[in-house]
């Protein structure tokens, strides 16, 4: 009778729990499915070091060496943009000679929402 009852539940008769069973539902496939859908679709990063304003002959009289000072304080941090979206902000990072962004804080769910209005 034990061995009927652990067969019906998925079990071996013995002490071990019996292994949970992925339940795949129509819905469940059609989202894996449309998620998969966008997967490979490219998207614009950029990371925002900071922004200024020049006029024309300033911008002319730039030359190698000169230095454009930005409206961030050093240390601010920097905000990733996708799609000229923000999502977040970090702070730079080097990684393997190259540099990088450390994230620090994601944007929620709602302001991004606000952020299409």
């Amino acid at each position: 009778m034990a061995d009927k009852l652990a067969a019906e539940m998925g079990g071996d008769g013995g002490d071990s729990p019996a292994p949970a069973k992925e339940e795949s539902t129509p819905q469940s496939i059609n989202k894996d499915r449309n998620l998969q859908l966008i997967m490979d679709i490219p998207l614009r990063v950029q990371v925002e070091l900071g922004r200024t304003k020049m006029a024309v002959s300033e911008l002319l009289n730039l030359g190698q060496g000169s230095v454009i000072e930005l409206n961030k304080l050093a240390g601010e941090p920097m905000e990733v943009l996708v799609n000229d979206k923000l999502i977040a902000r970090g702070e730079a990072v080097v990684v393997n000679e190259k540099f990088g962004v450390r994230l620090t804080d994601i944007i929620s769910t709602k302001e991004r929402v606000e952020q299409l209005k």
